[in-house]
């Protein structure tokens, strides 16, 4: 009770709650759905196209998240970088309401995914660096789970919301908020719940979370950072190498998840045709068991360590992953991705809990922005395979089959790091 009843613990793990609703409504259920139906007409090659500027979108990221985390750790606070960085995600949302639903608008839509995408990762790798500042050193590990499961949570209300007071249930309902439907506007109003939802439930935190001191650094900060940059580069491949292979093996299989979370529901719409209340209904309950995974595994966490959590998620989801590829039958299929979503959360937030207890205080932004620029480095490899593999063979399936692919070897990667 005294975990739960601490302003700065709550303030911090409000962040996540308010950005999941991005992870859900803009970059996995709504607007990808939207994208590729409304705004290009062509489900595959709409799923081409975002899995093409998500993949820039990761090139982008991989280069800025490093510079940035160094930066920050020169400079000392972070609230700065984060708000202003969380300023423009919301901004990049807002924007994303006014892409009409024409082919004219493919572009536009285009540009202001990747604004969103980026400024989105990038917060997030401030916000992570700030959770051994924040949680007590036994408890590390819950509270990255608990933060995680509040953000499917909040994911989850945040969709409910969708699909009942914009969208609607059923195909001739109205919402419940008589929104209109001419030219999707229901639908491209879900942007602005998003960008307000994002906004007001991030404002705990630079509320109520205090911030480093400023490190008073005389020298040219931009110089001074990339120089630590550099050295923290050279200490990872010679004395840090257990390090170096946690963020090569977590590269691999986060960019499978990420993958998962931008075409799964284009996967859904696409495979096992459904329509847009049937995928947020999907999407409600998958981010309910990936909450209850985080919660619940999260007391394992402290006590046993993150390596077994995050080594038995990963085969749970090569399993299953692998058993979604062939079936065909629409109520199976959702029955064994909530299964799957069961051990999604725990593989995010372990890893998180990994990363912070090998960082140093004095370098967690540094080391966070390695942990996103290595996650990011080869983030265009699982979209990029995507798209392709969707754009060859003409078949969501095969797509899908790449995704495991990156667990596989990820997964191979990890259980030779010693810990």
């Amino acid at each position: 009770m005294t975990f739960f009843s601490n302003k700065k613990i709550i303030s911090w793990c409000l962040y996540d709650w308010a950005n999941s609703v991005l992870a859900t409504i803009i970059f996995t259920f709504v607007f990808p759905v939207y994208f590729s139906r409304n705004i290009v007409g062509d489900e595959e090659l709409g799923s081409a196209y975002w899995g093409y500027i998500v993949g820039f979108s990761g090139f982008i990221i991989a280069i800025m998240g490093p510079i940035l985390g160094s930066i920050a750790d020169t400079y000392g606070p972070r609230k700065v970088i984060l708000g202003g960085l969380t300023f423009t995600t919301i901004t990049s949302v807002l924007a994303l309401f006014f892409a009409l639903p024409h082919s004219n608008f493919i572009l536009y839509a285009l540009v202001f995914v990747a604004i969103t995408t980026v400024s989105f990762e990038l917060a997030q790798a401030q916000y992570n660096a700030m959770l051994p500042d924040i949680a007590p050193p036994n408890m590390v590990g819950k509270l990255s789970g608990i933060a995680w499961s509040l953000g499917y949570l909040g994911g989850l209300f945040c969709l409910a919301i969708a699909l009942i007071g914009f969208i609607g249930l059923g195909e001739n309902s109205s919402n419940l908020f008589n929104i209109s439907t001419n030219q999707d506007f229901n639908i491209r109003a879900t942007c602005i719940l998003a960008a307000i939802w994002y906004a007001v439930f991030a404002l705990p935190l630079f509320l109520w979370v205090p911030d480093r001191p400023n490190n008073n650094y005389q020298k040219p900060l931009l110089k001074t950072s990339f120089l630590h940059l550099i050295k923290t580069l050279k200490k990872l491949t010679t004395t840090s190498k257990n390090t170096l292979l946690f963020l090569v093996s977590s590269a691999i299989y986060r960019d499978g998840l990420n993958t998962l979370f931008i075409v799964g529901g284009l996967y859904a719409a696409g495979t096992f045709h459904m329509n847009f209340q049937e995928i947020l209904i999907f999407a409600i309950s998958l981010n309910l068991m990936s909450a209850l995974g985080s919660f619940c595994l999260s007391f394992f966490d402290d006590k046993y360590g993150p390596r077994p959590i995050i080594t038995i998620s990963l085969v749970a989801l090569i399993i299953l992953g692998g058993s979604i590829i062939i079936i065909k039958d629409k109520d199976l299929f959702l029955y064994t991705s909530l299964l799957l979503g069961f051990f999604i959360g725990p593989i995010q937030s372990s890893s998180r809990a990994l990363m912070a207890h090998l960082s140093s205080k004095n370098q967690s932004t540094e080391m966070f922005g390695l942990y996103t620029m290595s996650g990011k480095s080869i983030a265009f490899t699982g979209p990029l395979c995507f798209a392709l593999m969707t754009h060859i063979t003409n078949s969501q399936r095969w797509g899908i089959a790449s995704i495991i692919v990156l667990w596989v070897i990820g997964l191979a990667l990890f259980r030779k790091i010693k810990i």
